[in-house]
């Protein structure tokens, strides 16, 4: 004891010697800023009673520079000892402190203990709230604070805005909108880019197209917002025509504006814009910011691309779990289960990062699309052991059906829903129903379209299956009273879509197009394919027109499919050699998947069909899914 108290003395002395002279506020300054936090600590409580407001708030600043928990405490609690009464700054910068070392509890304690608040205190306990996810308590105090009469600045409306950005936030939203207008802050820049960014994320794309269209200013920030809000919403070529417009108007873009971009592109699978993208980063040489690179990786793996995005990955400095199961995800759809075997097999030997839910539906569906169903049934027991520490959920589910039912195990895959510990949404049964076509099981199917149509009445995609099953069989009055049903709730089918890049500019095929400015000359060359194509043995897989009426007006409806017509549209604006890609919004066809597979041998063309699915890479007739998909 006796040797503590002498070290503890000896450490005194030796403080006071060092810094002893240091007794102005200039001087804790430089303790603080020489890293010295821990003697401006003793230094304030030697002080005592004669601490002011200048070196607390000097104090406190290093502590929220360093975010340094124990030593805010330290000066929270020399306030509340020596009964200093803290101004309603330093309460305020108290506030900040606790928010700033995520201490929320203890933020809303000091806030609720401040003799008054200003706009910087509401603002700064709304802020905290709303990082947090806690936007119903951010707004519940945006509420209280107007009641007490103190007027928002551009701060507190930019940051009740983010509390709004989801769909049942959008009415909030425009309430705080009309509060921004009546403030006059709706032409504030900061303030503009927030609203902007609430619509988009909450899907109000329009309106904030008209906020963005009206800004008297723009910077990176709200372009950014406006590109990832019709991203995000699906409306790519929107998306890429305003990052056109960025780069006309001669405007910087940050790796947020790139990887929204990416997002994009990703979406239409436009490969040659792509690349163009990613060299203005490489030109910009802006930092491989981790969301950039996944971007990346999901950009080129949705293109076809899976060697440039391994490359990528390979060379990542740093990787995420978003970066595995991009990666993952990108072998599963491109049906190469073995690789994703390996690579799931690497992030777990490496043990930087742990597997979550989206790892496991990668790895599920992999197996599912590539043959693989002992594998994944492995997985999924291993799953169902906790092994990894992850709970199967309803998708997990799902994914197995998807797998039993691929494989032609339709009984088991019934079998293994009936027995499920969860109750079987949509997606399951919709699996089951998909499967049951393929493999003509007419009873099974018969009851899980039904189920599907009582689940989601609305959904057209449901009724279109049952009746195709149905006409399968020929069974006709069953497909007149589907469609009649269909009638009766007012559900239209969607139409098959396909796109194809050429040259940068996006064209757009719907089944039996008539609109597009080249369609007589597709025809043309479809007419002049067929015969070429019946030569090397292709015949019109007639079942798959699944309508009543004769065969040569079945083959006539075969002809006029989506990506058929993209395919031949392909041909004649493309050069000898170089690569065809499509993209189609629904499955893509046995029949159009043989079509493509004999193009590829006839005129020696690379072919890459991505449908809603899976990807299908075809060379010299072989496609990578092994028409298995």
């Amino acid at each position: 004891m006796r040797q503590k108290i002498h070290l503890l003395a000896t450490h005194r002395f030796q403080f006071t010697r060092q810094f002893g002279s240091f007794l102005t506020s200039t001087n804790l300054q430089t303790l603080c800023s020489n890293s010295h936090l821990n003697y401006a600590l003793t230094y304030m409580a030697k002080l005592g009673l004669e601490m002011n407001f200048q070196e607390y708030d000097t104090i406190l600043n290093e502590c929220i520079k360093q975010k340094c928990v124990r030593g805010g405490q330290r000066v929270h609690a020399h306030v509340i000892k020596t009964q200093y009464q803290p101004t309603l700054y330093l309460g305020t910068r108290l506030l900040v402190f606790y928010n700033k070392c995520d201490c929320l509890y203890d933020a809303r304690k000091v806030f609720d203990e401040m003799p008054e608040r200003n706009v910087v205190a509401w603002t700064a306990m709304m802020s905290a709230y709303s990082k947090r996810g806690y936007g119903c308590e951010a707004l519940d105090l945006f509420v209280k604070m107007l009641r007490s009469g103190i007027d928002p600045n551009e701060y507190t409306f930019a940051t009740v805005l983010t509390c709004c950005t989801r769909v049942p936030g959008l009415d909030y939203g425009k309430q705080v909108h009309s509060l921004i207008v009546k403030n006059s802050f709706e032409s504030h820049l900061y303030v503009g880019c927030s609203l902007l960014d609430m619509y988009a994320k909450a899907g109000g794309i329009n309106e904030a197209r008209f906020i963005f269209e009206e800004l008297p200013e723009r910077d990176v920030v709200s372009w950014t917002a406006i590109i990832s809000g019709y991203a995000q919403l699906g409306l790519d070529e929107d998306a890429l025509e305003l990052f056109r417009r960025l780069l006309r108007e001669g405007m910087d873009s940050n790796y947020v504006t790139y990887a929204s971009v990416l997002t994009a592109v990703s979406g239409i699978a436009a490969y040659e814009m792509g690349k163009q993208i990613h060299s203005h980063v490489l030109r910009s040489e802006l930092p491989f910011y981790v969301v950039l690179e996944n971007s990346l990786i999901d950009m080129y793996t949705k293109c076809g691309q899976l060697t440039y995005a391994r490359r990528i990955f390979d060379n990542m400095s740093e990787r995420t779990v978003i970066s595995w199961n991009t990666m993952l995800v990108g072998y599963s759809k491109h049906g190469m289960a073995r690789e994703v075997a390996k690579l799931f097999q690497l992030m777990r030997k490496e043990n930087q990062v742990k597997p979550d839910k989206v790892t496991f539906l990668a790895i599920l569906s992999g197996c599912s699309h590539g043959e693989m169903e002992s594998k994944g049934l492995e997985i999924f027991d291993e799953m169902i052991s906790g092994k990894d520490g992850v709970v199967p959920d309803i998708e997990h589910y799902g994914c197995v059906v998807d797998m039993l039912g691929r494989a032609g195990q339709v009984e088991k895959a019934f079998e293994f829903i009936k027995q499920m510990p969860l109750e079987p949404n949509a997606a399951i049964w919709g699996s089951l129903l998909g499967a049951c076509l393929v493999h003509s099981n007419v009873e099974i199917g018969e009851v899980a379209g039904h189920r599907l149509i009582d689940i989601e009445p609305e959904n057209p995609g449901n009724y279109v299956i049952l009746s195709n099953l149905f006409a399968c069989r020929g069974r006709w009055d069953d497909v007149r009273s589907i469609r009649s049903l269909m009638e009766e709730k007012a559900v239209a089918k969607d139409p098959g879509k396909s796109w194809i890049e050429i040259g940068q500019i996006l064209h757009t095929f719907q089944a039996g197009d008539q609109l597009h400015p080249q369609i007589v000359e597709v025809y043309d060359k479809m007419k002049e394919l067929l015969v070429k194509l019946k030569e090397y043995g292709y015949s019109p897989d007639l079942s798959r027109v699944l309508y009543d009426v004769d065969d040569e007006q079945k083959e006539k409806i075969l002809l006029g499919h989506s990506e058929k017509l993209a395919l031949a549209f392909g041909l004649i604006s493309s050069p000898q050699g170089k690569p065809i890609r499509i993209i189609k919004n629904l499955r893509v066809c046995v029949d159009c998947h043989s079509f493509a597979k004999v193009v590829s041998q006839v005129c020696e063309r690379e072919v890459f069909m991505r449908d809603k699915n899976r990807f299908h890479h075809i060379i010299n007739g072989v496609c990578s899914c092994g028409d298995y998909w």
